[in-house]
């Protein structure tokens, strides 16, 4: 099955939302070099509330962009880490947040143009 962005009823749409999320995306750039546990990406990522992270790692799960490994120690100890689906993001993605951090002072400036 092949996807067409532009058909309001295709799942193409709900994978654009998950993978155009700004969670997403930062949890695909902080597991880029290997699994995490749950506070070391809310500390990488910064900002985001455990519920949110929490939610957001359900969901990159749901959708088979990362894996969650719980080992049997006490206290358990979960680590998540991108599936091979979820590495094939990272590029991408990486190239979008290139972008962004490369033009930040023209779309800020831009925005404080039309603002101001």
């Amino acid at each position: 099955m092949n996807g067409d962005a532009f058909d309001p009823d295709c799942p193409t749409r709900l994978i654009l939302d998950r993978i155009g999320d700004k969670w997403s995306v930062l949890v695909v750039l902080s597991l880029r070099d290997g699994p995490r546990r749950f506070t070391e990406l809310r500390d990488a990522i910064g900002g985001v509330t455990p519920k949110v992270l929490t939610q957001t790692l359900r969901a990159m799960a749901r959708d088979g962009l990362l894996t969650r490994h719980v080992f049997a120690e006490v206290p358990p100890r979960v680590e998540y880490e991108l599936t091979p689906l979820g590495q094939s993001l990272h590029a991408p993605i990486q190239a979008v947040a290139d972008w962004a951090e490369h033009h930040v002072n023209e779309v800020m400036a831009a925005r404080q143009s039309a603002t101001g």
